[in-house]
């Protein structure tokens, strides 16, 4: 798969973040990003917590219901990422995710906590379909739709993201006051977010064809060869050794990135003394870490461009290793809180890491098909098999020793991945940004 793709005009020099701040699109999108993570983080902060306290879920229903979200996305994931290069800058998928996010306070309130009252795995499979298509699904629309359009209007896709991670910060604090006045409310917030959600995305200004930016990113510049999202393209993709070694990774330390963080507010429950209440002890927690999240992804483009996006997300790999591994070895509450604020690392690390070997390394105008396949789909096979496989072990061999085998899985995917990726940084400019001509490596 050898194409060639234009740039729009500036983009081959490194985006200021200076002269971001100058343009009302970052703000727009960077609003999309902020009450998008806001969703997300109130349901995941809170989700595994409140399906214990006051749903009344075991331990493995909980991972049964989280796998049940892995599976629904990877089920979508072909047909989204298809749609949503077809579509280009539309919005059609996106408003798709804001309404059923909208969704969320009446779903909880008047549908799954009586599903569950009746049968806890019908609740699983009901609840997490539903939190999927706007989470563990949606979220690659997000992402994609926005990189797309920060490629378009000449900022960095790291730097608009930022609003995701302050997004996660304020949701975690005022969740932590929510939860303390009524934790049915978690949800509810959840729908208010989406309502603004909805209101940013329809003023938002995308590029029309025959405007610069539409052209660059869409591949449609006069005399340009347009690269056709079509079967042969996936297969390409598939064989394609980089590839593999991506989904490999992301099979392994993705996915388990987010099975360890699924149920870590229960195991945090259980060491926490001194009568203060766990789960607002682990929002302030959550918050002081997407703080620093938010700090480190504001550096993060600049280390990767120096250090390549392969190394960066071998990096992540290794953070995690330690953080699962500290979490299991060494439980005082403070030190799963330092465990936790590694989290503020590796979070960064990976989204951009993530983004810049896939139009790095692959067409960039096939990038949601490259986002969903390589990324989100492998990430959702490893959260089927990883969620269910060790929330029945919480309950069987504990915490501790899960976490002991979940961390000898990571090391052992990171170095198979490492040795079937190719190093992208040959194929970066000197200052790290993508060229010009992007070719399937």
């Amino acid at each position: 798969m050898s194409t060639t793709t234009a740039t729009p005009d500036g983009a081959t020099a490194k985006p200021r973040a200076r002269d971001s701040l100058r343009k009302p699109a970052f703000w727009n999108f960077g609003g999309l990003f902020f009450f998008y993570f806001a969703i997300w983080q109130l349901a995941f902060t809170f989700l595994s917590r409140w399906l214990e306290t006051e749903a009344g879920m075991s331990h493995g229903n909980i991972g049964l219901l989280n796998s049940v979200m892995a599976f629904t996305a990877f089920c979508l994931q072909p047909f989204y990422g298809f749609i949503q290069d077809k579509l280009g800058f539309r919005k059609n998928l996106f408003a798709f995710v804001v309404l059923v996010g909208a969704m969320m306070g009446p779903f909880f309130a008047f549908v799954f906590t009586p599903i569950v009252n009746a049968n806890q795995v019908l609740g699983a499979v009901v609840g997490g379909v539903f939190l999927s298509l706007t989470l563990n699904a949606g979220v690659g629309i997000v992402e994609t739709f926005n990189e797309r359009n920060a490629r378009a209007n000449g900022f960095e896709y790291g730097h608009v993201r930022l609003f995701g991670s302050v997004a996660g910060a304020t949701a975690s604090l005022v969740g932590g006051f929510i939860w303390a006045s009524n934790p049915d409310n978690i949800w509810w917030a959840g729908t208010f977010s989406a309502i603004v959600l909805g209101v940013l995305l329809f003023v938002a200004r995308t590029p029309k064809p025959g405007e610069p930016g539409y052209e660059a990113v869409s591949g449609d510049a006069a005399g340009g060869a347009r690269t056709k999202v079509s079967l042969a393209t996936v297969k390409e993709l598939l064989t394609n050794r980089s590839f593999v070694g991506f989904m490999v990774l992301m099979f392994g330390t993705a996915a388990l990135y987010d099975v360890f963080d699924q149920q870590f507010p229960n195991y945090f429950a259980q060491f926490v003394t001194g009568g203060i209440d766990s789960q607002v002890l682990f929002s302030r927690v959550v918050f002081v870490q997407i703080l620093l999240e938010a700090v480190v992804m504001i550096a993060t483009p600049f280390l990767i461009n120096r250090i390549g996006a392969k190394n960066g997300l071998l990096l992540f790999g290794l953070v995690l290793v330690v953080r699962v591994l500290g979490s299991a070895f060494f439980t005082s509450t403070e030190m799963l809180i330092v465990w936790r604020l590694l989290a503020a690392i590796e979070m960064p690390l990976m989204l951009i890491s993530v983004m810049k070997y896939l139009t790095r390394m692959f067409d960039v105008r096939i990038s949601a098909t490259a986002y969903m396949l390589g990324f989100n789909m492998a990430k959702q096979i490893g959260i089927v098999i990883f969620s269910w496989a060790f929330g029945a072990a919480y309950d069987t061999i504990g915490f501790g020793h899960s976490y002991i085998v979940m961390g000898v899985v990571v090391v052992a995917v990171t170095i198979a991945a490492s040795l079937l990726m190719r190093d992208d940084r040959r194929y970066a400019l000197a200052d790290g940004s993508t060229p010009e001509t992007v070719t399937a490596r």
